[in-house]
């Protein structure tokens, strides 16, 4: 999904989710892709964003923080994988009527709960380690 080169440099310093939701929106309504872009059809698109993605760090091993060693080419390639998951999980969410970031705030609270700070600073343990109750929320992993 490109939103145009001539957007980048607008100069935007920040860029809500909202921002991004209304761009999309617009960008398949001027291409009469609406019919297309079903939850469905999104969510498929959205997990080979994800497979394209992982291929970047496939055979890397651990990748540190700031990516050392990455030549500028690889760092760009990164982004353009990343602006992709986003733009389909933010279209995605809005074709689904989710509020995605109200959903992310909740979402964190909830992780508050499942993961107080005096029980687990520094551990990656499941969250079930810490007999914290979740507030409805069942999950398998740190988010």
């Amino acid at each position: 999904m490109d939103g145009g080169a001539s957007d980048v440099a607008q100069g935007e310093k920040a860029v809500t989710l909202e921002a991004l939701r209304e761009k999309m929106a617009e960008f398949a309504r001027e291409r009469d892709w609406d019919q297309f872009h079903s939850p469905r059809n999104l969510l498929l698109a959205l997990v080979g964003e994800v497979g394209e993605l992982s291929e970047i760090f496939q055979w890397k091993g651990e990748v540190p923080k700031g990516l050392p060693g990455w030549d500028e080419g690889e760092k760009v390639h990164l982004g353009e994988e990343l602006a992709d998951v986003l733009l389909y999980l933010v279209r995605l969410s809005d074709m689904c009527g989710i509020d995605l970031g109200q959903a992310a705030l909740r979402k964190m609270g909830l992780n508050a709960i499942k993961y107080p700070v005096h029980q687990c600073k520094g551990s990656s343990n499941k969250h079930t380690h810490y007999g914290s109750t979740s507030a409805e929320e069942p999950s398998n992993g740190a988010l």
